[in-house]
């Protein structure tokens, strides 16, 4: 499959090689094209007439599938940028005076310009560091006992939102994910969970949605497929019934209701059919397997981080990094940490690919 994208969308990081120059291209899987299914099925819902706004039949059976997906009745609202699953979400599930506590590397306090702030009315966003882009429990714990002491004079701890994948590639166990549902019910906030790459993250974690979501405590999903194989593929689940009350005025308020709405359940039904979905994230964890394979067997290259998923932050010294993108390797140079770079597989990276590119790492040195 040949992928083609523009500009990358990674906000002024460091590629310094253009996609169009080599097919060893790691720097995002929003880079990567849509699966023949969806299109496919974007095709077949072109035909005919079709009740407008979510009231046909693909977005119902859509909406049936997802809860299929995690095996309980949940509230689903189709969305069309991540951005907007995440913003939406949290308005819903922090008032404007409140505070939502996320690791201080994660996309909805880095990646999302002032969204969260915009839709919640003002909630203010709150990072604790943390290994491996998990926030630390008693690092979050004392932020938030220090907001309760100080009352009114603080904003009120109203969320906790954790990236599942995370910033740093790895991915969460269930029982992780309870120890922030504990901690959520003792200061009585609700639990989000950020899932781009939720696809990749259950692939990973080797359980099913429903554990390391809703059973481990998850009030609401930030459900995205665009990164695997969708167009505008997002979606906001709400576990928690009583958060969803009023959840589709939101929507339509931030102008997410699409009037064609079908276009969009189509691509849902298409990956989430015979679990083409787990299939795609299967493949690209995959990949990033062997190449981070590559990177741990170089003497110069050090990984550290878990490669859970279908993201990779091998930390590579500068002249190396400039002997790898002249040898065709593209990807980004990462600012978190020194000499850090960032690579991502995806459901179309070619298996040659990895291939060149681990012959690549193996002879620059």
């Amino acid at each position: 499959m040949e992928i083609r994208g523009g500009k990358p969308c990674n906000h002024g990081l460091k590629a310094q090689k253009s996609e169009q120059q080599s097919d060893m291209n790691f720097i995002s899987d929003n880079q990567a094209g849509a699966h023949p299914a969806v299109l496919a099925a974007i095709s077949d819902a072109a035909s005919g007439l079709a009740e407008g706004y979510g009231e046909d039949a693909l977005t119902a059976a859509a909406e049936s599938a997802v809860r299929d997906v995690f095996d309980t009745d949940c509230a689903v609202f189709f969305v069309t940028t991540g951005t907007a699953a995440n913003a939406l979400a949290m308005s819903a599930l922090c008032p404007p005076w409140g505070a939502i506590y996320c690791h201080e590397g994660a996309h909805i306090q880095n990646d999302e310009n002032t969204a969260v702030e915009l839709y919640t009315g003002g909630a203010r966003m709150v990072g604790i560091a943390g290994d491996g882009g998990k926030p630390d429990l008693a690092l979050m714990r004392s932020h938030m006992e220090i907001a309760t002491v100080h009352g009114v004079h603080n904003a009120k701890p109203g969320a906790i939102s954790l990236s599942n994948v995370t910033e740093s590639g790895t991915v969460y166990r269930p029982e992780e994910v309870a120890g922030y549902r504990q901690l959520a019910d003792e200061f009585q906030l609700n639990l989000h969970m950020d899932g781009a790459r939720f696809a990749n993250a259950v692939v990973a974690s080797g359980v099913s949605p429903a554990d390391i979501t809703w059973r481990a405590g998850v009030d609401c999903l930030s459900f995205g497929l665009t990164k695997n194989g969708g167009i505008a593929t997002e979606a906001v689940v709400m576990f928690n019934q009583a958060l969803a009350e009023d959840f589709a005025y939101r929507r339509k308020r931030a102008g997410h209701l699409w009037s064609k709405q079908r276009f969009l359940a189509a691509q849902w039904l298409a990956l989430l059919e015979n679990d083409l979905w787990l299939d795609n994230a299967r493949h690209a964890n995959a990949m990033a397997g062997q190449l981070a394979a590559g990177f741990a067997a170089h003497s110069a290259i050090d990984l550290p981080w878990s490669v859970d998923a279908n993201e990779l932050f091998p930390v590579i010294p500068e002249a190396l990094r400039g002997r790898l993108r002249d040898a065709g390797l593209v990807f980004y140079d990462w600012p978190q940490e020194a000499d850090m770079t960032r690579f991502v597989t995806h459901f179309g990276t070619d298996p040659a690919e990895i291939t060149r590119s681990l012959e690549v790492i193996a002879t620059c040195q």
